[in-house]
Parts: structure tokens; C-alpha cells; sequence
């Protein structure tokens, strides 16, 4: 786990699992495939299997040892729901989560579908807990039925990453969802994300009263092209950070606030 993330939305990030599968476009420049393989065959190294997908059971009580209320980002190596997780590996993730409930947790899934149905089954009298939070990254037109599967999720809070942003997403409806990240892509041979594709997203949530986060733009590293969408910081949170983690006055949705991350 690692206690200080460069991702800019979270706190930190806890890998139960890592590697994965291409599953659509999103995946074909996947910073944690590129990362993993450059460790492939070193002996000892954590990622010796490269991007081989890997449980790693010694980490699942990490959680419980960090006292500190954090946004926790899980398995931003891998994908939770992953068809070769087993069920019973997946529920171990959710007791710990259960158990270390002072934090928040971020689960974004591209399996969309797979992550509705363990919900259903694990929760079947009850809706997720609020302070896990359950989400799926959508990166074209062509993957928005994972909005769909998101909605149907029996989940306390939902959001979306429309990241890397590859394209036009069109109308969307965002009843029943919490917060929207968008971003451009980023590293070798990034695919450049069009201003009016995020900025029909951000309107969008304005006039839906869903907070907005704005990434990056992308590019050969994630912060050459800043994260400024006309002209401002676009960084808001679903109100319940600011309950159980930021130290800041509640932020409405609508409006945009520059949240540091020194605050976070």
C-alpha cells in the first residue's frame, strides 16, 4: 500500500490485487501494465510476474493499520472484479473495508457488470456501505452500458472516470451518481482528449448537481498539459468527504473550488 498517491483524487492506494486483462480501448496504454512490466523476471521484486494478474493475501489488513482517516484508492494495479478473482477473495476485500470503516474507498471497475452481481448477492438486504465507494471508468461512447451496470449496482455511492476521455460521450443521464473525474490520457503515445468532450461533461454535472473533477489534460506525462479547464481548477468532492476526511468547509457541487492537495 502506498501511503502518498500521485494520483490527485486520493489519499493513497491499497493493491490486494495486481494485474489484469485488456477488456476495450481504454486499456491500451495502461500506466500499471507499463509499470509492472519493467519488473517482469526480477527476482524479488514485487512485480516479478510483471503484470500477471496476482493475489496477494498479505495485504489484505493493511487497512486496519492506518489510523489516519484516507481516500483510498483500491487496486489501482488491477481490477477488483476481475473474472479470475474468486468470490470469496473479493468478500475478504469487503470485510476488511467493513472493519477499517473510518476510511473511504475508492473501487473503479471496467467490469461492470461482474461488480453489480457480487453486490447484488454480498448485499442482498442492504445497499453497500457510504463509505465504500463503488465506480466504473468509461472512456468512450462505446462502454457507456458500464454506466448502466453502475446504476443497477445496490451501492450507497456511485461515480464515474471518464478517464482516459477518448472520445465524445453525448447526453448523460446522472441521476443516482455522486461524483464524475474526468481526464486526458498520459505517457508514450497518449491519445489526446478533445476540450469540448470534458467540457460537455462538466456542464453537464453542473446542471445536474454532480460534483466535477478535473484530472489532467494528458500527454507525454500526466501534468504537461495541467489540469485547468477554462481557465479553472475544477477539483470537487461528493459531501461526505469533507464529513470523514477533508478538513475544509462543505463545498457544494456547481461551482468551481481549488481543493489543495496539502489537504488531503
Amino acid at each position: 500500500m502506498s501511503l502518498k498517491s500521485a494520483i490527485e483524487w486520493t489519499n493513497s492506494t491499497w493493491n490486494p490485487v495486481t494485474g489484469c486483462t485488456k477488456v476495450s480501448a481504454g486499456c491500451d496504454r495502461c500506466y500499471a501494465e507499463r509499470f509492472s512490466e519493467r519488473f517482469r523476471g526480477v527476482k524479488g521484486h514485487p512485480f516479478e510476474p510483471g503484470f500477471d494478474l496476482t493475489l496477494r493475501p498479505k495485504r489484505l489488513e493493511q487497512p486496519l493499520h492506518w489510523r489516519r482517516p484516507q481516500l483510498i484508492f483500491v487496486n489501482s494495479m488491477s481490477d477488483l472484479f476481475h473474472k479470475e478473482i474468486p468470490d470469496e477473495y473479493i468478500r475478504r476485500v469487503f470485510d476488511t473495508m467493513e472493519r477499517a470503516d473510518w476510511h473511504i474507498y475508492q473501487i473503479l471497475t471496467k467490469r461492470s457488470s461482474l461488480m453489480r452481481d457480487f453486490v447484488g448477492k454480498h448485499y442482498e438486504d442492504k445497499p453497500v456501505p457510504p463509505h465504500i465507494w463503488l465506480g466504473v471508468s468509461i472512456e468512450n461512447s462505446a462502454a457507456m452500458t458500464r454506466l448502466r451496470h453502475l446504476k443497477q449496482t445496490n451501492a450507497s455511492m456511485r461515480f464515474v472516470s471518464f478517464e482516459p476521455l477518448l472520445g465524445p460521450i453525448g447526453d448523460v443521464g446522472l441521476e443516482g451518481i455522486h461524483w464524475v473525474i474526468v481526464g486526458g490520457e498520459s505517457g508514450p503515445g497518449a491519445r489526446p482528449m478533445q476540450a469540448e468532450w470534458a467540457r460537455s461533461l462538466r456542464d453537464q454535472c453542473l446542471a445536474q448537481q454532480v460534483a466535477f473533477f478535473f484530472k489532467q489534460w494528458g500527454g507525454r506525462t500526466p501534468k504537461a498539459g495541467g489540469n485547468t479547464l477554462d481557465g479553472c481548477q475544477w477539483q470537487e468532492y461528493p459531501d461526505m468527504v469533507y464529513d470523514r476526511v477533508l478538513e475544509t468547509p462543505l463545498q457544494a457541487a456547481g461551482a468551481p473550488v481549488g481543493i489543495s492537495k496539502d489537504l488531503l
